[in-house]
């Protein structure tokens, strides 16, 4: 089969100017990078590594209003510019006007963090029906997990296309390759899932202006599975080659190279960080 482009989607580029010493390619110095869910776990971590690598920052919090204080000590931690915004992602309007907002405090967008999610915990699809309590429960997950992508990428593509530069990387999951056991979570699966191939979809459309990249954590040690208890822990464990969950710090690193210039001949690529769990 012969692989064919639509009229300007192949159209030659010319290659970016790039930092000779590789340090300097992942410096985030004078660029503005937003993230959200950064109030803790993936998300802060994040933003803490994006500060250290020198970017200015719009970190995003939905209820946890602990990220305002922390903005300030990052801030003053790093010397970077760090504003918190309230902004849930499963309101379009919020995310635009925020978008809209950030645009006109920092001047532009460069790269833009969509990790904002929650975790399915009601079980099984069908005894969740039975028990009446999936519905509310699916569209939730999907309404922050895939649609809140969506309103995220919606508006800060076209802040990308105006600049005719940017860089979206998508928190995404090993949920969206395998099918978890013993827990059983289709609808998170499904979520994450599309939003892979959603982050693919886009960087081919987006390929003239922007990068679109998805990292795709295994079990970390965060608040998200605050919900399983040491039994359920202890199976994730023996189910892991690398035999344990990872820290948020051990994932900064993937989040790094999609943001920076390391990663610019690099588009529509999922990179998982899940100590081997999807290999087997």
């Amino acid at each position: 089969m012969v692989k064919t482009l639509a009229t300007g989607l192949n159209t030659p580029q010319e290659p970016p100017k790039l930092a000779e010493n590789v340090l300097d390619l992942f410096s985030l110095k004078g660029k503005v990078a937003v993230v959200t869910g950064a109030s803790s776990g993936i998300g802060y971590a994040v933003a803490e590594a994006f500060a250290q690598a020198g970017a200015s920052l719009a970190v995003w919090y939905n209820s946890n209003a602990e990220l305002v204080e922390k903005a300030k000590k990052l801030a003053a931690k790093y010397n970077v510019k760090v504003v918190a915004y309230q902004c849930p992602v499963t309101q379009e309007e919020k995310v635009k006007n925020t978008i809209d907002d950030i645009v006109k405090e920092f001047g532009r967008i460069d790269i833009f963090v969509s990790n904002a999610g929650v975790a399915w915990t009601k079980g099984p699809l069908v005894e969740a029906a039975e028990n009446g309590t999936d519905t509310d429960e699916w569209n939730k997950v999907m309404g922050t997990d895939f649609n809140g992508v969506y309103y995220c990428a919606k508006y800060a593509g076209a802040v990308f296309k105006r600049q005719q530069s940017g860089s979206m990387v998508i928190t995404a999951s090993m949920s969206g390759h395998i099918v978890n056991i013993p827990q059983l979570q289709a609808c998170y699966n499904a979520a994450k899932a599309g939003v892979i191939h959603f982050a693919k979809s886009l960087a081919v459309e987006w390929a003239g202006y922007a990068r679109v990249n998805t990292v795709s954590p295994g079990y970390i040690a965060t608040a998200i599975s605050s919900f399983v208890d040491e039994d359920l822990k202890n199976k994730w464990h023996s189910l892991i080659p690398m035999g344990r969950e990872g820290l948020p710090q051990e994932l900064v690193g993937a989040y790094l190279y999609f943001a920076s210039d390391a990663s610019t001949y690099t588009t529509g690529s999922d990179l998982l960080v899940d100590g081997a769990y999807c290999v087997l």
